[in-house]
C-alpha cells in the first residue's frame, strides 16, 4: 500500500488537470462548470456537457433556440388572448330611436385604442424582449450585460426597417394604404426618436457609462407621458379641430341608422351582428343555388369578422396560429362552399360606389359576392369563369304522342353544357301499358355525340296491329355507360326519361293548363307550370303565354313576362318556368296569373287557358331568422381570439387547425406536430374567460418570463460556441426570432386593412415602449439596488452607444421616407403601396437601412470601428 508521503500531486498553473503519480485527472469543478461556454447561462446547462463536442453543442443550442421561439410565440398567443379579453370590455350607451318607449342600445369599448395599443397590446407583442432584459439584469446580480439591450435595439431596427419594407411592397398593385390617425403616429414617431436620443444622452453625456437613478426614473416615466400624449392626440385635444367632429362617432362606434346601413349595402354595422343587416345579407347570398341555412350562416360570420376593425394584436395572433397549425382567426370557407362557389349565375349587383347601375354581370360565386362591399376588406380575388365541366344529355320533351299507324318517327336527344368532347350514352325502351314486339320495336343502342354536336335523332317504330286498343304508353330512357372512362365529362339532364303515348287519331290537338290553379312556396326557386296538348299530337304547334300581375307583382314577388311554347310533332307536354323571389319577409299569400293565347299550327285553346299561381309564405320568419342569428353567432364565436373555458382551450391544443380538419393544410399538420408539446403545456394556463382575463394575463406573463430566461441562456451559449459576441447575437438571431410573428402580422394587416395604422403605425409606438419598459424598468431596479449597495450601476457605452447612434440616424431617415411617401405624388401619396416601381425602391432602401445597421454594429463589436 502506498502511503500519502509517496503520492506526488502536480497542478500546472491555469490548468484544469491534476497529475497524481504521473496520471492526469480532470478537476470536478471543471467538469461541471469550467468547460467552454459553460458559464454563459443563468439556468443552463442543466447537466454537464463536458464530453460533448462544441459542434454538436452549437447545433443543439440552435435547435433549442428555434424551438423556444415557437414556444414563446404560442404562450404569447394566449397572453394576447387575455389582453383582448381585458380590452374588449364594453359599456352600454342609450340612444333615441323612432320608438319613444324603446331606446336604441349599443355597446362601446371602454379602452381607448391609443391607450390599449401602447400599454397592454404593446406589452403583449414586446413581452419577450422586455422580460429578457429584465431577467438578464436581475440574473446578473443587477449588473448590465449586452444581450438584453442589444435585443431591444436590434428588434426595433428589424421592426422599423424590415417590417415597414415588407408592408410597403406587399400592397397589391394599384392600391395604397394611408395612416388614418396621423397625429397619433407623429406622437409615437417623435417619441421613438426621442427614446434613443435619450439613451445616447444617458450613456455618453450626462453620466458616461453609468446610469443614475434619476436617469432611469426619467426613462421609465417617458412611458406614461407617451401614453398620455397619444391619448390626447387621439381625442384631438390639441391642434386644429377636424372639419367634422367625429369624437362622438368614435365613442359611439360610428352608429348609423338601419335605412342608411342597407342603402349603402353595409350589412353589419361596425362588425356587429344585427337583425336588419343579417336579413339584407341573407337576401343576397340566398340568390345562389345550393346554399343551405348553415352555409349562409358561415358566409355571414365570415363577412362579419372581415367587416370588423381589428387590432395589431389580432393579426399577430393570427400569424402565430398560421405558423404553428393552430385555429385560424380569419374566416375560412370550407371546400364544400368553395366548390359551390364555382357555379355561375346572372344577377344584378351593386358597383363600388354603392349605386344600382342595372349592370347585368356574371357573379362567378358567392365567394366573389363577399368582396363587393366597398367598406370591408376582401376575402380574395374573384375566381375566373370556368366552362361547364360536363355535357348534359336529355330529351327535348318529357312526353310525346303518336298515331298507331305512324310507322317510324324520330325523337330528338339534346346536348347542352360542354360541347368540346365526345360523349356516349345508352338509349333503351321500357314497357308501360304498351309492350315491346306487340306495340313497338324495342331499342337498346349507344348514341355518340361528337365534338360540337348538340342534337341526335333516334328512330322509333310503332307496330300497327289493326285492332282497336285504348291509348297506350311506353318509355324511352337515357343512361350512362358502365365503363368509368365513358362516364367522364357527361351527365344526364332533368328529362332523361320520355313517355311515348300511342294515340288513335291524327288531330293537332288543343293546348291548355293541367289545372286552374297552382300553389307554390316562396322558397321554391322556380315554379314549374305544365301546359298539355290533348286530343291529338300531329305536327308542330306553338302557343304564346304571358304573366298577369295580381296581388303578386312581377319584379318584386316573381320574374314574369311572356314567351312562346313550342310543341314538336308528337310532343304533348311542355313547362313554363317562373322564378319566384324569396324576399325573406313575413307577408300574406299572394298570387298572379298566366294566360295562354294565339296558338298556331291548327291547334286550339282548351278550356283551361288561364291559371292562377299562389305564392305562400312557407317560413316561420322569426324562427328562421332566430336560428340564423344563433348559427352566425356560433361561427363568429369560433373565430374569436381567446378561449372562455379550459375545454375549448385544450381542444384547440389537441387538434390541428383547432379541429377544423377540412381546411387544414399539410403544413398545418407538420407545424402542429412540431409544436404539440408547447400547446399541451400552455393549454393548462387559465383561459382568459376566468376572472375577466387577468388571471391568464399574469400566469402567461410568468410563463413568458421563464421561457425568455431559457432563450437568453440558449442564445448566449450558442453565440459563445460559434464565436459571436452577445451584442451581435442579440441584433441577429434573438431580434429576428422575437420579431418574426410581427412581420407576418403586419403584412396581413397591410393587405387586408383599409389603413396603414395596424401595419406600420404601431411600429414606432412599440419601439418606444421597448426602451421605456425594456430598459427603463430593469435599469431603474438595478440603479436603486446598486445605490443601496453604495455602488455605481455601470453600463458600458461602447457597442450599445454605437448601436443606438447608428439606429437613431437611420430611424430618422426611415420615418422621413414614410412621410415623403405620404405627401409626394411620385410615391402615390400613401405610406404603403402606390406607384409600383417606387414602392419597390422604397422597400429596398428600408432593407438597406437594416443591413447597414447590422453590419456597422457587428464590425464595431469586433473592433473594426
Amino acid at each position: 500500500m502506498t502511503s500519502l508521503d509517496d503520492v506526488i500531486i502536480i497542478q500546472e498553473p491555469n490548468s484544469s488537470y491534476l497529475t497524481v503519480n504521473n496520471v492526469s485527472y480532470v478537476q470536478e469543478s471543471y467538469v461541471h462548470k469550467g468547460y467552454t461556454c459553460s458559464g454563459e447561462g443563468l439556468l443552463l446547462p442543466i447537466i454537464s456537457e463536458y464530453t460533448w463536442s462544441e459542434g454538436a453543442r452549437a447545433f443543439l443550442y440552435l435547435v433549442g433556440l428555434l424551438y423556444c421561439f415557437m414556444g414563446v410565440a404560442i404562450i404569447a398567443d394566449i397572453f394576447m388572448g387575455a389582453i383582448e379579453k381585458i380590452t374588449s370590455k364594453t359599456r352600454k350607451v342609450y340612444l333615441t330611436s323612432e320608438k319613444e318607449d324603446e331606446p336604441e342600445v349599443i355597446e362601446v369599448r371602454i379602452w381607448s385604442d391609443a391607450v390599449a395599443n401602447l400599454t397592454l397590446m404593446a406589452l403583449g407583442s414586446s413581452a419577450p424582449e422586455i422580460l429578457l432584459s429584465v431577467i438578464e439584469v436581475i440574473g446578473n446580480d443587477f449588473e448590465a450585460k449586452d444581450l438584453g439591450p442589444g435585443t431591444i435595439v436590434g428588434s426595433a431596427a428589424f421592426n422599423l426597417f424590415v417590417i415597414s419594407a415588407v408592408c410597403v411592397m406587399s400592397i397589391p398593385n394599384g392600391e395604397e394604404r394611408r395612416i388614418r390617425d396621423l397625429k397619433v403616429f407623429l406622437v409615437t414617431a417623435v417619441f421613438s426618436v426621442v427614446a434613443y436620443l435619450w439613451l445616447l444622452i444617458i450613456l455618453m453625456v450626462t453620466s458616461p457609462e453609468e446610469v443614475e437613478v434619476w436617469e432611469a426614473v426619467v426613462t421609465f416615466l417617458l412611458f406614461p407621458l407617451l401614453v398620455l400624449l397619444a391619448w390626447l392626440a387621439e381625442r384631438n385635444f390639441c391642434g386644429v379641430p377636424n372639419k367634422t367632429d367625429t369624437s362622438k362617432q368614435i365613442e359611439l362606434g360610428n352608429f348609423q341608422t338601419a335605412d342608411k346601413l342597407l342603402k349603402e349595402k353595409q350589412y353589419f354595422r361596425d362588425g356587429r351582428l344585427d337583425r336588419d343587416g343579417l336579413v339584407a345579407f341573407i337576401k343576397e347570398v340566398k340568390n345562389y343555388p345550393g346554399l343551405t341555412d348553415e352555409d349562409a350562416a358561415v358566409l355571414a360570420a365570415s363577412k362579419l369578422v372581415e367587416s370588423q376593425s381589428h387590432s395589431r394584436m389580432w393579426y399577430r395572433v393570427g400569424a402565430v396560429r398560421n405558423m404553428t397549425g393552430g385555429r385560424k382567426t380569419q374566416p375560412q370557407l370550407s371546400t364544400k362552399l368553395k366548390e359551390r362557389s364555382k357555379d355561375r349565375k346572372k344577377t344584378l349587383i351593386m358597383l363600388e360606389d354603392g349605386t344600382n347601375q342595372g349592370v347585368d354581370k356574371y357573379l362567378h360565386s358567392v365567394y366573389s359576392a363577399m368582396n363587393e362591399h366597398p367598406e370591408a376588406p376582401t376575402l380574395g380575388d374573384v375566381p375566373k369563369v370556368m366552362p361547364h365541366q360536363n355535357a348534359i344529355i336529355d330529351f327535348h320533351a318529357a312526353s310525346c304522342a303518336v298515331m298507331e299507324n305512324i310507322g317510324k318517327f324520330e325523337v330528338a336527344i339534346i346536348r347542352s353544357g360542354r360541347t368540346d368532347n365526345e360523349v356516349n350514352v345508352r338509349v333503351e325502351t321500357i314497357d308501360g301499358t304498351a309492350t315491346e314486339d306487340q306495340d313497338y320495336i324495342p331499342i337498346n343502342q349507344v348514341i355518340t355525340f361528337g365534338p360540337g354536336e348538340t342534337e341526335k335523332l333516334i328512330e322509333v317504330e310503332i307496330i300497327n296491329d289493326n285492332q282497336w286498343e285504348p291509348d297506350e304508353e311506353f318509355f324511352l330512357k337515357i343512361s350512362l355507360l358502365y365503363n368509368a372512362e365513358k362516364r367522364q365529362g357527361v351527365q344526364l339532364g332533368r328529362i332523361s326519361i320520355m313517355e311515348i303515348t300511342i294515340l288513335n287519331d291524327d288531330e293537332p290537338g288543343m293546348v291548355m293548363f293541367q289545372k286552374r290553379g297552382f300553389l307554390v312556396k316562396e322558397s321554391i326557386g322556380k315554379a314549374i307550370i305544365p301546359v298539355v296538348r290533348k286530343n291529338g299530337a300531329d305536327g308542330e304547334i306553338t302557343v304564346k303565354w304571358r304573366s298577369i300581375d295580381k296581388t303578386a307583382i312581377s319584379g318584386r314577388d316573381f320574374e314574369g313576362g311572356e314567351g312562346v311554347l313550342v310543341f314538336k310533332h308528337t310532343e304533348i307536354e311542355q313547362n313554363i318556368e317562373i322564378p319566384i323571389i324569396d324576399d325573406m319577409t313575413p307577408e300574406k299569400d299572394e298570387h298572379f296569373e298566366i294566360e295562354l293565347f294565339d296558338p298556331t299550327g291548327g291547334a286550339k285553346l282548351g278550356q283551361i287557358n288561364r291559371t292562377a299561381v299562389t305564392i305562400t309564405n312557407d317560413d316561420d320568419f322569426n324562427n328562421v331568422l332566430a336560428n340564423m342569428m344563433i348559427m352566425t353567432n356560433a361561427n363568429v364565436h369560433a373565430l374569436q381570439v381567446h378561449h372562455e373555458t379550459y375545454l375549448s382551450q385544450i381542444k384547440d391544443a389537441l387538434n390541428v387547425n383547432g379541429g377544423d380538419i377540412e381546411n387544414a393544410t399539410g403544413m398545418d399538420y407538420v407545424m402542429h406536430f412540431l409544436t404539440f408539446g408547447w400547446k399541451i403545456i400552455f393549454s393548462l394556463v387559465p383561459p382568459p374567460g376566468i376572472l375577466g382575463g387577468w388571471l391568464c394575463f399574469f400566469v402567461s406573463l410568468g410563463a413568458i418570463g421563464l421561457l425568455t430566461a431559457i432563450i437568453g441562456d440558449l442564445a448566449a451559449t450558442f453565440g459563445c460556441l460559434v464565436g459571436l459576441k452577445n451584442s451581435v447575437t442579440a441584433i441577429t438571431f434573438v431580434a429576428l426570432g422575437t420579431s418574426l410573428p410581427d412581420t407576418f402580422a403586419s403584412k396581413t394587416a397591410a393587405v387586408q386593412e383599409k389603413y396603414a395604422d395596424n401595419a406600420v403605425g404601431n411600429v414606432t409606438g412599440s419601439n418606444s415602449v421597448n426602451v421605456f419598459l425594456g430598459l427603463g424598468a430593469p435599469w431603474l431596479i438595478a440603479a436603486i439596488v446598486n445605490k443601496i449597495r453604495g455602488k455605481v450601476f455601470f453600463v458600458p457605452a461602447g457597442n450599445l452607444g454605437f448601436s443606438v447612434g447608428v439606429f437613431t440616424g437611420l430611424c430618422i431617415l426611415c420615418i422621413g421616407l414614410l412621410l415623403l411617401r405620404r405627401f409626394l405624388g411620385v410615391f402615390g401619396k400613401a405610406e404603403l403601396g402606390g406607384n409600383v416601381p417606387m414602392k419597390y425602391v422604397s422597400g429596398a432602401i428600408m432593407i438597406s437601412f437594416w443591413l447597414i445597421y447590422v453590419l456597422c454594429t457587428s464590425f464595431q463589436a469586433y473592433g473594426y470601428f
